[in-house]
């Protein structure tokens, strides 16, 4: 009776407290199909999520950023209380190039937003560059995330957090190489494998602790 007792509150609370990360994904998933459906001139099998950070309604993915990154980051005390290690580390990491991503945006160009030139730029800027990288730090550190959160979990589990971390790897890796339809391989990269380290920290807080 004791040990029932004192394991629901501790439970509930370490609930609150990673909710917020829980809800970082379909955030983000959603906001960017939304925008995805509604910008004039935006293709997403051709132009990364991030550009929909450019142009007059800019705001939107720049405020989805921020908004990620902050809720992302405010479960990192929680998550380091169920999973010492490289799970918060790994969490911190992808808030931080999240915020990164969000302060430095990409440059224009295939005709987003309308108005540009079609193809690449001719030469990447020097914001271009930071956002890339705090784009890759995020994505980097999200790939490593489903692997260790998977060696934490049983079951079906364990084989779904690394088919998620496979299938992002390849889909970053295809966006990369200059693949066709390689922005949506990499949405699609992102979507399936921060759904699943959402997924994944709801199944961790919810056993007993």
């Amino acid at each position: 009776m004791t040990t029932t007792t004192h394991t629901a509150p501790r439970t509930r609370a370490l609930t609150r407290s990673v909710t917020p990360a829980v809800a970082a994904a379909p955030l983000f998933v959603a906001a960017a199909l939304a925008q995805a459906a509604t910008r004039d001139g935006y293709d997403l099998t051709r132009h990364p999520v991030s550009m929909l950070a450019l142009g007059d309604l800019g705001w939107i993915q720049t405020t989805v950023f921020v908004a990620t990154a902050l809720l992302t980051l405010a479960a990192v005390p929680a998550v380091r209380r169920l999973a010492s290690g490289w799970t918060p580390r790994l969490l911190t990491l992808i808030g931080a190039g999240l915020l990164v991503a969000a302060t430095f945006e990409m440059d224009p160009s295939d005709g987003f937003p309308l108005g540009t030139p079609a193809g690449p730029p001719s030469s990447l800027s020097w914001h271009f560059v930071l956002h890339n990288v705090g784009g890759s730090l995020s994505f980097l550190s999200m790939i490593a995330l489903c692997f260790v959160l998977s060696r934490r979990l049983p079951g079906t589990w364990r084989w779904t957090g690394r088919t998620a971390g496979a299938l992002f790897t390849a889909g970053l890796a295809w966006a990369m190489t200059g693949g066709t339809a390689g922005s949506l391989t990499l949405f699609l990269g992102v979507a399936v494998a921060w759904l699943w380290i959402a997924a994944a920290l709801h199944r961790l807080q919810s056993r007993p602790v």
